[in-house]
């Protein structure tokens, strides 16, 4: 599975180094105490909830980052499908490593894996139609990078990362503006001074903004809690002239009458805020 742009090495390692240093600071003593500096030992990662599996590429950066003595065996890749009692990965090495990196591994996973089913189960309800799922900026913070990458492992497709790479003009920036009609304008004077190309996206709340960002001529309108009647007359009226992204309130039981309208995509924060962790354990190998 190709990663996502924003998974590259540098901002992996970033977050790994973040993360261990927040959870060991100065040592972790319970295993420093414990456990001898040259035992070497095997654990197993144990699904004990069925779901689609997600943070196995990202556990093995996090014992290589550790201690790139560590070995990895893999046997459910990412986005597989994992049942209970399947064992995904094998660990071998440093005890000492193993210990001091299971709580952040297991972290990642459990978040992601959940993350991933989630996502997996909204998108299928959408197989058919020509509608894509996106996730949004409802996400936690510092662990943004993981939970966007496990919506892209459930087969979700991930909305802008963040505020920098395409300009949303979301009602607040409207109604500080005054209309659609000035914001836009503000957003062009902005890409061209800069000399950006960023896309530009406009929340609507009703038909008469749908026609006021229309002959804007933006990039993609949004269609922010509106009913399935309204949305679908809002997809007539811009008839393609640009994409559609219906927002606000859907449910997984809403999906299907939502993607009848015919919009280009539906995003929801419920894929990251709402996920339930996954069960998964790393147990000793003796």
């Amino acid at each position: 599975m190709k990663k996502p742009s924003y998974v590259t090495d540098k901002n992996i390692k970033q977050f790994i180094k973040s993360a261990l240093a927040e959870d060991i600071q100065d040592g972790d003593h319970s295993t420093l105490a414990t456990i001898p500096a040259d035992l070497q030992q095997k654990a197993k990662l144990l699904v004990k909830e069925d779901c689609i599996l997600a943070g196995v590429e990202m556990a093995t950066m996090v014992f290589k980052q550790f201690d790139k003595n560590l070995e990895i065996e893999v046997l459910i890749k990412d986005g597989a499908t994992a049942k209970v009692g399947d064992i995904a990965f094998y660990v071998t090495g440093s005890a000492r490593s193993i210990l001091s990196t299971e709580r952040l591994v297991l972290n990642c996973m459990q978040r992601m894996s959940g993350i991933a089913t989630l996502t997996h189960d909204w998108d299928s309800r959408l197989l058919g139609t020509k509608t894509r799922l996106l996730d949004t900026r409802k996400t936690t913070p510092n662990f943004r990078i993981c939970e966007k990458w496990a919506v892209a492992i459930g087969g979700g497709t991930n909305h802008r990362y963040g505020l920098y790479d395409m300009i949303m003009l979301k009602d607040n920036h409207i109604d500080y503006n005054g209309s659609i009609t000035n914001a836009v304008k503000m957003a062009r004077e902005y890409n061209k001074s800069l000399k950006k190309k960023l896309k530009i996206e406009v929340e609507t709340r009703n038909l008469e903004e749908v026609e006021e960002a229309l002959k804007m001529e933006v990039d993609r309108i949004m269609l922010d809690n509106m009913d399935t009647q309204t949305m679908a007359k809002a997809v007539s009226l811009i008839a393609g002239k640009c994409e559609t992204e219906a927002s606000g309130g859907i449910t997984r039981e809403m999906l299907k009458e939502v993607a009848k309208t015919g919009v280009d995509f539906i995003s929801a924060g419920a894929l990251t805020h709402s996920a339930s962790n996954i069960d998964l354990s790393l147990k000793a190998v003796v």
